[in-house]
């Protein structure tokens, strides 16, 4: 059922593009916690070293696993 003024088509494209605006932003927000939690300030080589990439590699992996319990969660809340 589409909404007022708007077709079922626009309303799923403008649903997809909030989707993906979502998907950017969870990606922005991911790299920068991970580098800044993870990364020197001070870079001494030009590759990650073992230390940096485990971190990083921990860092995403919980950040993924919160997002998709905090996902769950509010997909399971009653409609307001």
């Amino acid at each position: 059922m589409a909404a007022k003024g708007f077709s079922e088509k626009e309303q799923m494209f403008w649903m997809a593009e909030k989707e993906m605006e979502y998907r950017v932003d969870l990606f922005n927000k991911l790299t920068q916690t991970c580098f800044d939690k993870c990364v020197e300030k001070r870079y001494k080589e030009t590759e990650l070293n073992m230390g940096e990439n485990s971190c990083i590699d921990r860092c995403v992996s919980k950040y993924w696993q919160v997002s998709n319990i905090v996902g769950q969660m509010l997909g399971n809340r009653p409609q307001m």
